[in-house]
């Protein structure tokens, strides 16, 4: 007796198939998630070096900068606090908060992709709705 040679029928392809395209999707869905946590580390370490940053400026002149974002640049002239104020790892041209009304307290503030719930500390300055908010004692 000869056997014949058989190829794959049509719903053992289909049955490869889908268990192919579950596991790239949930690959892709893990990669993505894995992407934004990456990120959100990026930020939080980031407004960790401008808090630092911060503080040493506040041990030399007594104060905190008095402002916003854009009056951070005392930290990078004369004296260099921080080599450069860091921007948002995902865009580029999105600047984190910063506020202090009087020198003596301050918030720095960004929105992280991961955490849902909203920091009240920036509430008129942050357009996208900060949920990481750090300030002269940690977070706040």
């Amino acid at each position: 007796m000869k056997k014949s040679l058989k190829g794959f029928t049509l719903i053992e392809i289909l049955v490869v198939a889908t268990i192919i395209g579950l596991l790239a999707s949930g690959a892709i869905v893990s990669y993505q998630q894995l992407s934004k946590q990456s990120r959100d580390a990026k930020r939080k370490t980031d407004l960790e070096q401008v808090r630092a940053a911060l503080e040493m400026y506040r041990s030399n002149e007594d104060t905190y900068p008095v402002g916003t974002w854009s009056n951070l640049s005392v930290l990078t002239t004369p004296v260099t606090y921080i080599q450069s104020l860091p921007t948002d790892p995902k865009n580029p041209t999105y600047i984190y908060y910063y506020s202090s009304a009087d020198g003596s307290d301050y918030t720095v503030a960004t929105h992280l992709e991961t955490v849902a719930t909203t920091c009240q500390s920036l509430t008129t300055q942050c357009t996208s709705n900060c949920t990481y908010c750090l300030g002269p004692y940690g977070e706040k």
